[in-house]
């Protein structure tokens, strides 16, 4: 029996930070709906979709950090959501901040100190309302101080802690396939080792939800939107071939609060193809269907991990420079 499943990669024009939970809330629900009537069984999101892309900016009021956060999942803010889902019968990829007591940390004190309150997070939902896994975001990229004089300022580590899930495989029912999917969060689809760790679990379809920056957030004019589109779309078909996966990349994009967001969502096949992508900066959702057998072609013959693959020679890399860079 074949197992497709029907994707909706749901791209989002941008949230202010004015916008309304509540506003916010209802255009993720239609986007889902819309998904739904073009038959897609699984809606991917954006990272951060509830709410602006909060780390831009040197928050110091913990009413308003804490607004970004969310408690558990589902909660109040989000149960309209899941509920629809469920109504509808469609799975669902969500990212959102998560807040963790465990990860707090208010640092010295002062502007630019660390006031770490969660991780960076996704969900993955069975079309039953079933939550199968959760991932925590690895790659942070940024910084943790303010950078004096930089127009744009990136503060994942301020806010967030390092991801410590690792990168689980998830095992998906018969409505979403019966096969194996992973996630990954924005940064996290640069470093072809998450996509090989999933690889290696077997994964079939990799869900990736971004809020990437349409300029160069470490500062300078070395990348422009187009370059950082194009590199994002390369990311997603790159690794979908080498690790004989289907991709599903997904932004929130637009001028965000005067700061622009790269959008080019994209739906990729095994061998690297793009079936579908974005046109606009906005709200939109592309639909493909997803056939999780065509993975078998890569997975047997040229990435065979089993047959082809000499870890032996990889460990060499870590003995002879390290697992972390060099100081």
């Amino acid at each position: 029996m074949a197992r497709v499943v029907r994707v909706a990669a749901c791209q989002m024009g941008p949230v202010q930070r004015a916008d309304t939970r509540e506003a916010t809330l209802a255009r993720l629900i239609a986007m889902l709906q819309q998904a739904a009537k073009q038959g897609a069984t699984l809606a991917v999101f954006p990272e951060l979709p509830l709410t602006t892309f909060f780390p831009r900016w040197p928050i110091e009021d913990e009413a308003e950090l804490l607004s970004y956060f969310e408690a558990a999942m589902p909660n109040p803010n989000v149960q309209a959501l899941f509920d629809r889902a469920k109504a509808l019968g469609v799975g669902f990829y969500l990212g959102y901040a998560e807040l963790d007591r465990a990860a707090f940390d208010d640092g010295p004190g002062g502007n630019g100190a660390v006031r770490r309150r969660g991780y960076n997070t996704s969900i993955l939902v069975a079309p039953d309302g079933t939550i199968l896994g959760k991932y925590r975001k690895v790659h942070l990229p940024g910084s943790e101080q303010v950078k004096p004089g930089q127009k744009y300022q990136q503060l994942e580590k301020r806010y967030f802690a390092y991801g410590d899930l690792g990168f689980p495989g998830f095992r998906t029912p018969a409505t979403l396939g019966a096969g194996i999917m992973g996630m990954l969060i924005c940064n996290d689809r640069r470093w072809p080792e998450a996509w090989r760790s999933l690889a290696l679990q077997g994964a079939e379809m990799v869900l990736v939800g971004y809020n990437s920056a349409a300029y160069d957030p470490n500062g300078g004019e070395s990348e422009s939107a187009e370059l950082r589109t194009f590199h994002s779309t390369l990311a997603a078909q790159a690794n979908a071939y080498m690790n004989a996966c289907w991709a599903v990349a997904v932004a929130k994009a637009g001028n965000e609060d005067g700061a622009g967001l790269i959008g080019g969502s994209c739906i990729v096949d095994p061998n690297g193809l793009v079936v579908a992508q974005a046109k606009t900066l906005g709200d939109e959702v592309l639909v493909a269907d997803c056939d999780l057998d065509a993975t078998e072609q890569g997975k047997t013959k040229m990435f065979n991990f089993a047959a082809h693959r000499r870890p032996q020679h990889y460990r060499r890399i870590v003995e002879q420079v390290g697992a972390e860079p060099p100081q």
